[in-house]
């Protein structure tokens, strides 16, 4: 059958899932990270279309600034602001947690969607390694800062992007900053499975309140993420007919921000819109567990 299709036959085989939710947003406010660009950027464009109020939360604001402006001519909605936030600094998390606080007195969707791929070793400002830093710690102390406000504006959800990835990643208590060793690839899917183990310890904590959380794999989509490997950018031009673009790699973000009646499946993982296979390393409440006491304890936060 693959054999038979042309490029642009290939692209619409290969995009995947798409969000059938109608669900209009008047009212309502979003936070999504790293917004100014690829998946992120398509996916304010589609809240925005649908009336949200939008902060883009990103570290280059006027990068951020344009992907407004480009959504607010685009939607007209002009209720797209942008918003500093450098998930690799726990002072500007901080910050950017304080001044949404004082200016929005509600919170229905937090879309975790911001990362890093490939990055050779690095730290964070924080001595974080910076898979771990950015992809895991950042959004787990913005989610903790944020987490009364999405409790103050029930039903509410957070949306945590991981990926398929997750399946390679391990948990190495004994060397979570990978300075025994380090492999660039691996440290992406370590902190992938991080992002999936999250996802499911804070919907066990979270039951009841009218919160609710997802992880998502968006798919292999043509993005900035690929930037600090040479390999995948040319891997990427190579397969293009079979590489999603970002307005369909944010359907299954969107999926899990929009659609009705996923409140039971709250915790679980989904790719192309739909309930995926989770690695056994995921459902491992233990680790699930663990990982979040030894989050708090860098983080120095208290989360119970």
């Amino acid at each position: 059958m693959l054999n038979q299709l042309s490029p642009r036959g290939a692209q619409k085989f290969f995009a995947g899932g798409v969000c059938r939710s109608n669900v209009q947003l008047p009212g309502k406010v979003v936070v999504i990270t790293g917004a100014n660009t690829g998946i992120g950027k398509e996916t304010a464009r589609e809240l925005a279309r649908r009336g949200a109020r939008v902060y883009i939360a990103c570290r280059d604001v006027l990068k951020g600034e344009s992907a407004a402006s480009e959504i607010r001519a685009d939607t007209k909605n002009s209720q797209v602001l942008v918003r500093k936030l450098d998930l690799s600094d726990t002072k500007s998390i901080r910050a950017f947690a304080e001044g949404f606080l004082a200016e929005e007195k509600q919170l229905h969707i937090l879309i975790n969607n911001a990362g890093v791929m490939m990055c050779p070793y690095s730290k964070t400002a924080d001595g974080f390694e910076t898979h771990l830093g950015v992809n895991h710690l950042g959004h787990f102390l913005l989610t903790h800062l944020l987490l009364e406000r999405l409790k103050e504006s029930t039903p509410a959800r957070v949306v945590n992007l991981s990926s398929v990835a997750h399946h390679v990643g391990k948990i190495h208590f004994h060397d979570l900053q990978g300075e025994k060793r380090y492999s660039r690839g691996f440290a992406y899917c370590h902190s992938k499975l991080a992002n999936m183990l999250f996802t499911r310890e804070l919907a066990k904590r979270l039951q009841g309140t009218g919160v609710t959380t997802y992880a998502v794999h968006p798919g292999v989509v043509s993005s900035e993420l690929v930037r600090h490997s040479f390999l995948l950018c040319l891997l990427w031009r190579i397969f293009s007919p079979f590489v999603k673009s970002a307005r369909e790699g944010a359907q299954t973000s969107l999926h899990c921000a929009l659609a009705e009646g996923l409140e039971p499946l709250s915790g679980k993982y989904f790719s192309d819109c739909k309930r995926a296979w989770v690695s056994p390393r995921a459902r491992d409440n233990k680790t699930a567990e663990r990982l979040w006491n030894v989050s708090c304890e860098l983080l120095g936060i208290q989360w119970d």
